[in-house]
């Protein structure tokens, strides 16, 4: 359910529309001390204390500092939970230059969708509805909507000439 793609990267990760989550392997034994992890708005690090870092780069989209945490789990995995900026979009790569995912592909499940607060929950059917109808070259929501006001407005007003009237 979740796009996860790991070639050749130090890691792996998954996602949903609110956060990312990734796993890095360090050798076995590693402790909370040993390691260097940093997390910012736009910039990830992740390494061990005097080594070249495993991850070091610019995010692809802005996330929630106060959100985001890691851990180290059974000495040889950091976990690192990242909380989207923007919990409306996929990402097409966790850190800028790496290997990119068609996020096009990306089905998320529809139990995901009820987990969602209702107006985000709203934002991403739209956004959905919206591609769809985009894909099929029908018109998105919003000309829908705009069709069936100025159909409304045309039947409140029979006394006006809509002939040359432009949508848009």
């Amino acid at each position: 359910p979740h796009a996860s793609l790991s070639v050749a990267l130090p890691y792996t990760w998954r996602q949903t529309l609110i956060d990312i989550d990734l796993s890095v392997e360090v050798p076995k034994g590693t402790r909370g001390k040993d390691l260097v992890v940093e997390i910012k708005k736009n910039f990830l690090k992740v390494g061990l204390k005097g080594q070249t870092p495993i991850i070091e780069g610019t995010l692809k989209k802005e996330i929630k500092t106060e959100d985001s945490t890691w851990t180290l789990d059974d000495q040889k995995e950091i976990n690192i939970h990242l909380e989207k900026y923007k919990g409306t979009e996929w990402w097409g790569s966790v850190i800028e230059g790496h290997a990119e995912l068609d996020t096009s592909k990306i089905v998320p499940e529809n139990s995901k969708l009820s987990d969602l607060d209702g107006e985000t929950r709203g934002m991403v059917e739209k956004m959905m509805f919206d591609q769809r109808q985009q894909a099929a070259g029908k018109p998105s929501s919003d000309e829908i909507k705009k069709a069936e006001a100025f159909k409304k407005f045309q039947a409140m007003h029979p006394e006006m000439d809509f002939s040359n009237a432009k949508m848009g």
